[in-house]
């Protein structure tokens, strides 16, 4: 059986890493596809179970150094327990190195002529190398045996050839005092970039830590422990114990904990944080509750019915999860450079060495030994590989904080382009929800309204809830009604107390000669201009009542659709209703473009129109009949309150019913991939320059050549820098 997870991944230290990693699980036999995210750490594996286990994905990762985290109860809060750890590690390596590092440097660059200045750097550097950096050794060697390379590699043998050739001198110096040369040593070399590389390790790490904050605020919403009733006596367990079926106590300010169904009481819940909205929701006996949300006033119980991970909050944790560590398209590039990066920077060295060897002159081995370790140094694949992927995780979270939820990063990165977006209007531009809006009588007989509610109580049209809706807080009693019979495309004709009632649109009136005067039609024609629609209610040839249905437009529609239109997007109103309707929605709203009477086919038919003059078309729609055209879309967005299947095959759900959201997504996209472009260019130019001037392509015109020291440092900070620059877009507004 094909299966799809995500595991944790434990030991990764550069993007070389995480293409070493990907290609570990996709060469395992039995796996499909594979994926690694070195921002967020993680891995996912689409693999055979018949053919692979977990432990044996795992044995395969363990045999080139790193780890996945596969039998865990909660693998992620393991992961997160071991970074913090390996944060606590790479701290103390930076003061560690550093505090034998400083010492080393002042004798290296100040003292170097002080009595025995060469075996007290020695001493000095050996714990710096083979202590606090003892892991850059041991991880190249594990990948040295797998015939790979990453970042480790590259540390490993710039500070490894500078020990060497120092320590050989500082022992044998006459091998080069007789011959004319001096015997230099350059431990501040090697001591002075473990410690930069660990700061810059340090810092990273702390830097990566807050892309996901938006995540821990979202796991933060689930309470630990719950009230449980048992034989009506409260248990305290821990959530994760909580069997569905259970009554689950919650009191005034108390977080609820699952999703549920009220069983006793009443209560208003504060459900902002999941959909939105800010008002309050009222929650009586048999209403639904979610978890993560907030009791505010009332004391009630509700049975469990999703528990663990099938709750609604565990459902969105597990969706930004994944965004967060899917790829975008541009990152595949990213991927493939860093995958033959490490390889390359040692050819690249080992020509500089070569180069400055034979063109050298005096000074040819000093030159050719510093400008290699300095190109080891400088180079390094980090800033490439979290270029793409932090922009991401910061841009997911942000979206999750402001009611976007986005399934995967192809999404979020092709959102920017979109120039004409469908909006399905019921549900989407409308509440979806007909009521009642006005209404005439010929009398105020308490008993017609009776029988009225009676016969829609006994259909199942759409419309016929809204009638109910409105009648139920006046009637008493509910009439028998003797006979009940639907007419196709007019209405309902029914028996009651021995009368007959015709129930529905003008052509059921006029077919049985039921005239339209006065008020009544005064009162239908203005209704009809409004694009409300009218239901007429008669009893034999006499007319009763005339009643008018709508679809409220919601209060933000207008305003987001004006939005939309300023940023160029082209925007169509697609609906099954009819045209005269279909017009009146759109006037009152701003739509230009609009197709009524539309069949889920014809709404995919013009999706792929507009796609075919080279249009970037998103959908935007809630229910169960957009899912064709949101399939086909280029960018699918679903209404958080829509069906399951609108959300399964959409790219971006909005969590609340407010369109305003739509707006706000194109605009988090455009400044996420403005990110991505920023810290690819950055990237990208760091490299193409710096390692240039650490193989000393300056020196035959201005005889500068680049300190190792100081390419240790700046390789540091390059993925810092990538890093502090996704996590700008935090602070950037989508407004």
């Amino acid at each position: 059986m094909l299966v799809k997870e995500t595991f944790p991944v434990t030991g990764m230290s550069c993007a070389s890493c995480a293409v070493s990693v990907e290609t570990m699980l996709k060469s395992t036999d039995g796996v499909k596809d594979a994926g690694v995210n070195f921002a967020n750490s993680t891995a996912f594996a689409e693999y055979d179970s018949d053919k692979v286990s977990t432990s044996e994905l795992q044995s395969a990762i363990q045999s080139i150094g790193y780890n996945l985290i596969i039998e865990s109860e909660d693998p992620y809060a393991e992961q997160e327990k071991m970074q913090q750890e390996e944060y606590k590690k790479v701290k103390r390596r930076f003061i560690g190195s550093s505090i034998f590092a400083l010492p080393v440097f002042v004798i290296g660059m100040f003292f170097p002529d002080m009595p025995y200045a060469p075996w007290i750097s020695m001493v000095l550097t050996i714990p710096v190398l083979f202590y606090f950096g003892a892991h850059f050794f041991k991880n190249s060697w594990k990948l040295a045996l797998k015939g790979s390379t990453n970042m480790d590699t590259l540390v490993a043998l710039s500070t490894g050839i500078a020990f060497a050739f120092s320590a050989f001198n500082t022992i044998y110096p006459e091998f080069f005092e007789s011959r004319g040369f001096a015997a230099h040593v350059y431990y501040e070399a090697a001591a002075v970039i473990i410690a930069f590389i660990s700061l810059g390790k340090w810092m990273e790490e702390k830097a990566k830590s807050n892309t996901t904050t938006a995540l821990k605020k979202l796991m933060g919403l689930q309470p630990k422990m719950v009230k449980v009733i048992v034989d009506e006596k409260e248990i305290e367990m821990p959530v994760g114990d909580v069997q569905k079926g259970q009554i689950v106590m919650v009191r005034p300010g108390e977080k609820i904990p699952l999703d549920g169904k009220v069983t006793v009481g009443n209560s208003f819940v504060d459900e902002s944080m999941i959909s939105g909205e800010p008002l309050a929701v009222k929650k009586k006996s048999g209403d639904e509750v979610f978890a993560g949300t907030i009791n505010q006033k009332g004391a009630f119980r509700f049975e469990a019915t999703k528990v663990g991970n099938d709750t609604l909050l565990a459902q969105i944790i597990k969706t930004v999860r994944e965004a967060q560590g899917s790829k975008a398209p541009v990152q595949k590039l990213a991927d493939k450079i860093a995958g033959i990066f490490v390889p390359t920077v040692i050819l690249i060295a080992i020509a500089t060495f070569t180069v400055w060897m034979i063109w050298g002159g005096d000074d040819a081995f000093t030159h050719a030994l510093l400008t290699t370790v300095s190109v080891l140094v400088i180079a390094c694949p980090c800033a490439l590989g979290l270029a793409t992927p932090t922009a991401i995780m910061v841009g997911v979270g942000k979206g999750a904080e402001n009611n976007i939820l986005i399934k995967d990063a192809r999404g979020l990165e092709l959102a920017h382009k979109v120039d004409a977006i469908l909006l399905d209007k019921t549900g989407t531009i409308t509440e979806g929800k007909p009521e009642v809006v006005e209404q005439i009588w010929k009398d105020e007989n308490l008993q017609n309204q009776e029988i009225l509610f009676a016969i829609e109580s006994q259909s199942e049209h759409p419309l016929a809830q809204a009638v109910t809706n409105s009648l139920k807080e006046k009637v008493e009693k509910n009439p028998a009604i003797s006979s009940f019979e639907s007419l196709t495309g007019q209405g309902v004709k029914a028996s009651a107390n021995d009368e007959t009632y015709f129930l529905g649109n003008r052509k059921l009136m006029d077919e049985h000669g039921i005239s339209l005067s006065g008020d009544f039609a005064t009162k239908a024609e203005e209704w009809q201009q409004k694009a409300y629609t009218v239901i007429y209610f008669a009893k034999g040839n006499e007319l009763l009542s005339v009643l008018a249905i709508a679809d409220k437009i919601k209060p933000t529609s207008a305003e987001a659709i004006r939005k939309l239109q300023d940023q160029n997007v082209e925007v169509y109103m697609l609906t099954g209703d009819n045209e005269h309707t279909a017009k009146a929605v759109a006037q009152q709203v701003g739509i230009k473009n609009y197709k009524a009477e539309t069949l889920p086919a014809d709404k995919a038919n013009l999706l792929k129109k507009l796609q075919a003059e080279g249009k970037t078309v998103a959908m935007v729609g809630d229910g169960i009949n957009d899912s064709h055209a949101l399939a086909e879309a280029d960018v699918s967005i679903a209404m958080g309150k829509g069906s399951d299947i609108a959300m399964d095959v959409a790219t971006i759900t909005l969590i609340t019913s407010d369109l305003n959201s739509i707006p706000k997504a194109l605009k988090l996209s455009s400044n996420t991939v403005k990110g991505i472009r920023q810290n690819l260019f950055w990237a990208f130019i760091y490299n193409l320059i710096g390692i240039p001037i650490a193989a000393g392509i300056l020196y035959p015109f201005t005889g500068f050549l680049l300190n190792p020291m100081i390419a240790g440092a700046a390789m540091a900070f390059s993925s810092v820098s990538v890093v502090l620059n996704s996590l700008r877009l935090k602070r950037l507004s989508i407004e």
